[in-house]
């Protein structure tokens, strides 16, 4: 609201100085108003940014970003030689991992359309929530990374291997898991991963899942949907990479599901509940909802704490 006050601000101070103006400074009028819409589309752009973090404003590197509770959140770059792509990631370490020997299990949380992880670190608070759930006994100490999904930030690739286009699939299932098993003590086996995620990175969570079920044993949907938004390119959105196709025509493999939506989320909640209604054994199936808040982050940081303590009860532990 206060952005949309400060637009109209902007918009009435220009054309008040304009109209107070002689009529012989035509070309200095015009400028002024030229430069006010200049000024209007950059405060759009701003804001627009702040709510969808589509271009995000700080460098990624091979450093640390924040610590925690114990915890650390770094910054690396990932450069995958099977999908070819190149692209940040954060990793969260929990307290144990400092000082100890032993392999954690990890999830790998997906972000949404626009967005980058960045939302999972600033308006889902991840970190601290990460913190509290482990330090109270509900979630066994996890490693979990916060991959970027895509090279270019408005190209929405649905966590899929794009038809002539980036291979999304392939980085997050090939070469983020052989990347962080090289450079972090965590599990190697299945039964130590898992995938989450909010509104598109809710159905790159269920999908993937899905597709993969000899990598992941479990994954949860936060407000997520059973089709993707776009054309892949070979037309596997209609069929293999659609979740709710596959639940009805393949074979359900032995995974356990967590779906998650607010009751007025129109397309999020009638989505989740077809799928729920096509799950059977040996797919487990866990459901939760919100009463109302829409498609938000507000929905998603109530949902968050428990999609991670399931998670974490759905995976092996960590390793001695």
């Amino acid at each position: 609201m206060s952005a949309v006050l400060s637009l109209a601000g902007v918009l009435a101070t220009a054309v008040l100085l304009a109209a107070s103006w002689d009529r012989s400074r035509v070309i200095g009028r015009s400028a002024l108003v030229a430069l006010s819409v200049l000024s209007v589309a950059a405060a759009m752009l701003v804001q627009v940014n702040r709510l969808t973090e589509a271009y995000p404003t700080e460098t990624v590197a091979a450093t640390p970003v924040a610590d925690g509770a114990g915890s650390r959140m770094l910054s690396v770059t990932v450069r995958g030689p099977a999908s070819h792509l190149s692209l940040p990631m954060y990793v969260y370490l929990p307290a144990a991992y400092r000082g100890g020997t032993g392999h954690f299990p990890v999830i790998e949380a997906l972000h949404g359309y626009p967005g980058t992880p960045v939302t999972w670190l600033r308006k889902l608070n991840v970190q601290s929530t990460l913190d509290r759930e482990i330090a109270a006994g509900r979630m066994a100490p996890t490693v979990v990374l916060f991959p970027y999904q895509t090279p270019e930030r408005l190209l929405d690739t649905e966590c899929t291997n794009l038809h002539d286009g980036p291979q999304t699939e392939t980085f997050l299932t090939v070469d983020v898991p052989a990347y962080v098993r090289a450079h972090y003590r965590v599990r190697a086996d299945r039964a130590g991963w898992g995938l989450t995620g909010y509104s598109a990175g809710a159905f790159c969570a269920i999908n993937l899942a899905l597709r993969h079920p000899d990598r992941y044993a479990a994954a949860a949907s936060l407000s997520g949907y059973a089709e993707p938004g776009i054309d892949v390119g070979d037309g596997s959105q209609n069929t293999t990479n659609n979740p709710g196709w596959r639940l009805r025509h393949l074979p359900q493999p032995p995974l356990a599901l967590w779906l998650g939506w607010s009751g007025d989320d129109r397309q999020s909640a009638a989505d989740s509940r077809r799928m729920a209604a096509e799950i059977h054994r040996p797919l487990a199936l866990t459901t939760a909802v919100v009463a109302r808040g829409g498609h938000s982050s507000a929905v998603w940081r109530q949902m968050e704490p428990p999609a991670f303590d399931w998670l974490a009860a759905h995976l092996a532990g960590p390793l001695p």
